[in-house]
């Protein structure tokens, strides 16, 4: 059967968000947004707190705590007029009474200009970063862990005139814990309601002008974990398909671009048997029915994070994993950041739009966990959106050529790849070979079908081929 080629494109996806050091020199202007806020048992209301709890909410901090699990800070005038082209997003949680990992995520609401409060349902949200939190003693060291993540590109939304026209900024902290565990198992924490202490604050260059160039539309936010379900497959609200985890989000971009991005947050939960949590999965997206990215969560090791983990738990254990051990099962690290993934789209004309995840793979066992999504679109009317700082853009000069003939793809280059995949449309892996410059895709199904060309220094070429 006839294969010919219908394009030769690298994916691109960058990955912004590394936890601790920043990949540049840390900036100096200093922007404080909270200071050891306490936040407190998830499923309880804040008025219903205990007197010791309450005591530990300050009477005019300027926080608006929508929940005990949410909280807002609106930006001042003073602050928005600090924001430079470069900005870097600090976060650091302190240990408190929940000994156990919970997601965490720093967003942004748009909220009408002069109101004193809103609800954060019937507001434009997107999501700037997540997190989880490890399994923290509050008795030992290190009672605190760092969350570091490069934004140059919300520095545009900050400074953009036509959104502080008609908004307020609020920045808002979520992190919703649980108390019951630690209750039981950490000194001191009997009866306590309190969970994390979390500090918030940007870190930015030399303040720059307004812009009227930024193009923001939100796509979707995730819903916390007592909130209704997230992307899965047994929920008519969370899948367009029941029995497959899908979903295909619509959207509007107002006027034509020059560039422009989809940010993309996702994260596997669910810590029953056989849960989410612990089976890394190939997860696909479309941009306009044509794959753009395709990628699987986790880490190649947690053990940076070992440190922060000082509770005792089953996911790091007694010793030191090895890097196969860890990329078996792990999603996410327990004192790490979750990746934000940056898909280019490039130039666009104003009109509708569709984006789709999709994790072919992914089991539900007892219908239990979810995937958090969080997607929003940025573009700019003139020039070109900034490049996160220490991630290379995405590759257009291809090292590596194809030829299909009949059923075989033979690669040519100048060095061995150091291997070849070809994957379905839905990005589940047909076949691989290592060392080798040819694979069979006699095994590939009908349609568009995706080989994978890696090198030894990390860099994938990847072609689209037609079968």
């Amino acid at each position: 059967m006839k294969h010919s080629i219908l394009t030769a494109a690298v994916l691109g996806a960058a990955l912004v968000s590394t936890s601790g050091a920043s990949a540049r020199e840390a900036l100096e202007n200093v922007i404080h947004v909270y200071d050891d806020v306490v936040f407190f048992d998830g499923y309880n209301k804040l008025e219903n707190l205990n007197d010791d709890a309450k005591a530990m909410i300050p009477d005019d901090d300027g926080v608006l705590r929508h929940l005990t699990s949410l909280y807002a800070v609106k930006l001042s005038d003073e602050q928005l007029a600090q924001v430079g082209e470069h900005l870097d997003m600090r976060v650091m949680i302190g240990a408190m009474c929940d000994n156990y990992d919970r997601i965490g995520n720093i967003n942004l609401a748009f909220v009408p200009k002069g109101s004193a409060t809103y609800t954060p349902s019937e507001v434009k949200r997107i999501e700037l970063g997540r997190f989880i939190t490890p399994f923290m003693d509050k008795n030992k060291n290190p009672k605190e862990v760092p969350y570091a993540y490069e934004v140059d590109n919300v520095s545009g939304i900050l400074r953009d005139a036509r959104l502080r026209e008609k908004f307020d900024i609020w920045v808002e902290f979520q992190l919703f814990g649980i108390p019951y565990a630690a209750n039981e198992q950490i000194k001191g924490c009997a009866g306590c309601q309190d969970v994390f202490a979390g500090t918030l604050w940007f870190e930015t260059d030399a303040p720059a002008p307004l812009t009227d160039k930024n193009v923001l539309v939100p796509i979707v936010i995730k819903k916390p974990e007592d909130q209704g379900k997230n992307l899965c497959n047994y929920d008519e609200s969370a899948t367009d398909v029941l029995g497959k985890t899908q979903k295909k989000y619509t959207f509007e971009v107002p006027e034509d671009v020059t560039d422009s991005e989809i940010v993309l947050i996702t994260s596997n939960h669910g810590a029953n048997a056989g849960g989410e949590e612990y089976n890394r999965r190939v997860h696909v997206v479309r941009f306009q029915d044509e794959v753009v990215l395709r990628y699987t969560p986790g880490r190649d090791s947690c053990e940076p994070f070992r440190k922060y983990n000082t509770q005792l738990n089953g996911i790091y254990g007694y010793s030191a994993r090895s890097d196969a051990e860890w990329q078996s099962f792990s999603n996410w690290c327990p004192g790490d950041v979750i990746d934000n993934r940056i898909i280019n789209l490039g130039p666009l004309a104003k009109g509708t739009y569709t984006v789709e995840i999709k994790v072919p793979k992914a089991v539900f066992p007892e219908k239990q966990g979810d995937i958090p999504v969080s997607m929003y679109f940025q573009g700019v009317t003139e020039g070109k959106l900034p490049q996160p700082s220490g991630v290379a853009d995405v590759k257009v000069d291809f090292r590596s050529s194809i030829c299909v003939e009949g059923d075989v793809c033979r690669v040519t280059s100048e060095e061995t790849p150091l291997s070849i995949a070809v994957y379905n449309a839905d990005g589940e892996l047909i076949d691989r070979r290592v060392r080798a410059a040819e694979i069979s895709l006699a095994a590939c199904p009908k349609g568009v079908n995706i080989v994978v060309v890696e090198y030894a220094d990390g860099l994938n070429e990847n072609y689209k081929v037609l079968r």
